[in-house]
Formats: C-alpha cells, sequence, structure tokens
C-alpha cells in the first residue's frame, strides 16, 4: 500500500486502529531516506497501512503533534484533530483587561514609589560637593539608571519569557539559566558602566572645553563600581521576584519589569552618591584609590565571560546583545546633558525630583508592553519566523491602542494607569516637602501632557519596534527594552525640561519654579 502524508486513519474490520507514525519515524538518521512500509507489519505479519503526519517543533523545542497522536490513538473521533495547527496560547494571552490592572497594578504602584525616593535622594544629593565641582556626574545619573534598567528589565523579561514558556520548570534548567544570566549581566554592567563614564566626560567636555583627568577617573572608577555591584543585587532579586511569580499563579511579565526598574532607579542612585561622594573625598590625600577600583572590576571581566560562554542560553547575547544596550546608554547620556544643563541652573532646581519620576514610570509601563508583546511572539514560534501575528509594516495608532487582540487591551491598561499613578506620586512628593516646586494646577497640568504624551509614544514605538525586531530574526526581549527605555529617558527628561522652561517664561510664579 502507498502511504499518504496526513492520511485520516479508518477503522479495520476486526475493529482495531492502525498506528499513526510521524513522518520523523519513518526517516533515516540523515532524513535522506525513507524507511520502507514493509518493515511494518501487523500482529499476523501482514504489511498494513501507515498514515503519516509531518511534525515540526515548536520554541521549546518539543514535538507538537505528540499529545495529538497519544490522544488520537486512544478515540476513534480524531477526524476534527488538526495536525497543523500549533498549542493554543498560554494563559497570559487569556487575560482580561481587569485581570490585567489588577496585576500590574500593585509592582507598578511599588515601582513608582521607588522612582519616588529616587528623586527625593537625587534632590538631596544634588547639593553634595561632588555634584557642585563634578557636575558631569548629573550626566552619569540618567545613563546608569537607564543601564540598570536596561540590564535588569531585560533580563527580568528573558527569564520571565522562558518561565513562561517551560524553560525554568526544573531545577537543572533554572540553575543553567540563574548562572549564565547572572554572568551576563556582569560582563554588561562593568562594560557598559566604562563607557557611560568616557560619555560623561565627553559631553562635560563639549560645552565648557574643560578637562580634569583627576574628574574622568572619578568618574569611571564611580560608574564601573556602581553598576558592578548594583547588577549583583538586583540580578539576585529578579530571580527570587520570578521564581515567586510562577509559584503564586501570577504572571512574571506583569511583575518583574517594573518591581526591577525601581529597585534599579532607588539602588543605582543611591551607590552612585555614595560611591562618588567617597571616592571624591579621596582625591587629594589618595589619589591612586580611584584608578584602583576601576583596574579591580575590569580585571573581574575574564570571569564573567567565561561563565556567559559556557551557558548556550546566554552566548548568543554575549556576543550580539551589545548593541542596544550601548546605544541606549548614549541615548541617556544625551537626556543626561538636558538634566546637568537643566538643573544647573537655579531657575530649575526643582526638576530633579521629578526626573526619575517620569522618567521611571514610563521606562516601567513600556517594559511591561514589550515583555508581554515579547511572550506572546514566543508562543507562536521563533523570532524571524513568518507569523500573522508578526508584521513587519508599521501599525496605525488605532491597531495599537484601539483594536481587540490583548496586546491592545494591555497598551490601553497600561495607558490610563499613567494619570492616577503620577497623582499618587506628586502628592508623596509635595507630603514628604521634596523639590523646589509648589504644585498648583497649571503645574500639574503641564507635568501630566508630558507623561502622557511621553507614555503614548512609547507604547506605539513598543507595538513596531517588537514586531519588527521578531521578523528580523532578533529576540525582542534581548534588543527591544533597551531602546524603549533610553527613549523613555530622553523624550521624558526632554519634555520634563520644556514644561519647566514654559512654566517661568509665563511666569508661574506660585509654583515656585525658580526658587
Amino acid at each position: 500500500m502507498s502511504s499518504k502524508p496526513e492520511q485520516k486513519e479508518t477503522p479495520q474490520a476486526n475493529g482495531a486502529v492502525l498506528p499513526i507514525v510521524p513522518v520523523d519515524c519513518l526517516t533515516s538518521p540523515d532524513r535522506g531516506q525513507m524507511v520502507e512500509p514493509s518493515n511494518f507489519l501487523g500482529p499476523d505479519g501482514d504489511r498494513v497501512e501507515v498514515v503519516m503526519l509531518e511534525s515540526r517543533a515548536n520554541a521549546k523545542g518539543v514535538r507538537e503533534e505528540d499529545a495529538l497522536l497519544e490522544n488520537g490513538s486512544q478515540s476513534n473521533e480524531s477526524d476534527d484533530t488538526s495536525t497543523d495547527r500549533g498549542p493554543e496560547p498560554a494563559s497570559p494571552l487569556k487575560e482580561t483587561s481587569f485581570s490585567i490592572g489588577l496585576q500590574v497594578l500593585f509592582p507598578f504602584l511599588l515601582a513608582g514609589f521607588g522612582t519616588v525616593a529616587a528623586g527625593m535622594v537625587l534632590d538631596v544629593v544634588q547639593h553634595w560637593d561632588v555634584f557642585k565641582y563634578v557636575t558631569e556626574v548629573f550626566i552619569l545619573v540618567p545613563a546608569l539608571l537607564g543601564l540598570k534598567g536596561n540590564l535588569e528589565m531585560t533580563l527580568a523579561s528573558r527569564l520571565s519569557t522562558a518561565a513562561n514558556i517551560g524553560q525554568m520548570d526544573t531545577p537543572k534548567e533554572l540553575w543553567r539559566m540563574i548562572t549564565g544570566n547572572m554572568a551576563l549581566i556582569q560582563v554588561q554592567a562593568t562594560v557598559v558602566g566604562f563607557l557611560a563614564s568616557i560619555a560623561a566626560v565627553v559631553f562635560g567636555w563639549i560645552p565648557d572645553g574643560h578637562f580634569s583627568i583627576d574628574h574622568a577617573v572619578l568618574l569611571c572608577a564611580s560608574s564601573v563600581a556602581t553598576a558592578f555591584i548594583a547588577s549583583l543585587v538586583l540580578g539576585m532579586i529578579m530571580i527570587g521576584v520570578i521564581i515567586g511569580s510562577r509559584k503564586m499563579g501570577i504572571n512574571p511579565d506583569n511583575v518583574a519589569t517594573p518591581i526591577a526598574a525601581s529597585l534599579g532607579d532607588l539602588i543605582t542612585l543611591a551607590l552612585l552618591s555614595g560611591i562618588s561622594w567617597g571616592l571624591y573625598k579621596e582625591l587629594e590625600s589618595k589619589a591612586y584609590v580611584n584608578p584602583l577600583v576601576c583596574a579591580f572590576f575590569i580585571a573581574l571581566l575574564p570571569i564573567w565571560i567565561i561563565i556567559a560562554k559556557k551557558n548556550a542560553a546566554t552566548r548568543e547575547v554575549l556576543y550580539s546583545g551589545w548593541e542596544p544596550v550601548i546605544i541606549a546608554m548614549a541615548i541617556s547620556s544625551v537626556g543626561g546633558l538636558i538634566l546637568d544643563r537643566t538643573v544647573s541652573d537655579p531657575n530649575f532646581a526643582g526638576m530633579a525630583v521629578f526626573t526619575p519620576v517620569i522618567n521611571g514610570v514610563g521606562g516601567n509601563l513600556v517594559a511591561v508592553q514589550a515583555s508581554r508583546i515579547s511572550t506572546y511572539l514566543h508562543m507562536s514560534g521563533m523570532p524571524g519566523e513568518s507569523s500573522e501575528t508578526a508584521p513587519r509594516k508599521c501599525p496605525s495608532p488605532c491597531s495599537t491602542f484601539f483594536s481587540s487582540d490583548v496586546n491592545s487591551r494591555s497598551a490601553r491598561v497600561l495607558f490610563l494607569l499613567v494619570v492616577p499613578g503620577h497623582l499618587v506620586f506628586l502628592y508623596t512628593i509635595s507630603s514628604m516637602q521634596g523639590g523646589h516646586t509648589t504644585l498648583t494646577l497649571i503645574f500639574i497640568v503641564f507635568y501630566m501632557t508630558a507623561a502622557l504624551l511621553q507614555v503614548l509614544i512609547l507604547l506605539y514605538i513598543a507595538d513596531w519596534m517588537v514586531h519588527w525586531m521578531w521578523g528580523r530574526d532578533l529576540d525582542p526581549d534581548n534588543f527591544s527594552i533597551p531602546y524603549l527605555t533610553a527613549l523613555g529617558d530622553l523624550i521624558g527628561t526632554g519634555l520634563l525640561a520644556l514644561s519647566f522652561h514654559v512654566l517661568w517664561l509665563i511666569g508661574d510664579r506660585d509654583s515656585d519654579v525658580g526658587d
């Protein structure tokens, strides 16, 4: 008898159901020759008809038809089974707007309070000697905060996707993902922290034409030490959050990225302020301390590189994941230059406390959306595969915010969180008497306009960028979030600075912008 692919099984006269054999089982190891049908014999030695089904691998590398074949061999109603269709998406794709909002709300508020605390810290430390006399430290603030947000949120997104598609279900897989990813972010943090210090020196030198080698080494040591220590602490926290989320039945995509961003801002800014202040004090008496600190952390790089290279899950990112974090660092440094030039003017000193808040909230929300879209795409295949869910052309704003699919629904939920969230954060700053600005109605209107416009732009860019990268065989978990959070820093800082300038020009003296 001849064998035809995807042929439906037919019950025999004796009532037995003939075996269904995937194509893979009929091929030789080199997949060059088909096994002769005569090799398959029935109980009486007669040749039987073999029904072949084409098999393909899904994103987890597991044969999708295995379960279908097992069920089909136990039931005579297999005619309705479509072997050409992949498994239904997992739970994150069936979430309602209410469930999305409920899961996002708590980590969003927690992240927001973290950015408020970071803003309060910046409002205090901007008056320290190291910030007054080494003003390039201000340029490091958005660059390092953005770097930590990029690395930790990329880590959180990567691990969330791995957890959702079952790549962290066994202790061996879990340990492999932890060690590889921790070593990877140490490499990225050290290298990009070093580059961020160079960018701060260059951006500080261009406007003034003044260069100090002592200040340059101070910036390098502060940046590298801050990035390394913050990566170590935050990476461990992120792993705990994701493992805990899975055990509690919560989608890690909704929880991990905001917590990563909030803790990253506060811890990184506190470390940067403390380390730079301490090293600045050692400049006069112990000038050798700064280059020694810098050399120590750079000397550890080979160890982390070896560990990351041995892990297949992080080896590709180690080679190809540099472009987004380095470009994102450069974009954030431009935002840092805007912050440096704005807060250095006494008329706009109050901007310092609000900058981490508006940048952090925008980055948190767009990171959640990017992580969700990436998980959605991973459930339909692998990057680069042609799929109806991954259009390459630029989407329309209506399809991004007003369509019926789950990603549009989550975009609406995240956008609606902007105003109530910022009102809570502004009230918290005002009640703690932070900043140098009174919250008048006109100030709140300008601030909310900037915040809404920032998130609106970021959510639209995320919808386009994640699908665009997916269609070009790039994993959005590794490539999209650094760009999006860096754009959030630049757009947020720029719009906030513009708002303060407009308020000052129209003479809103009630808000005390110039005090």
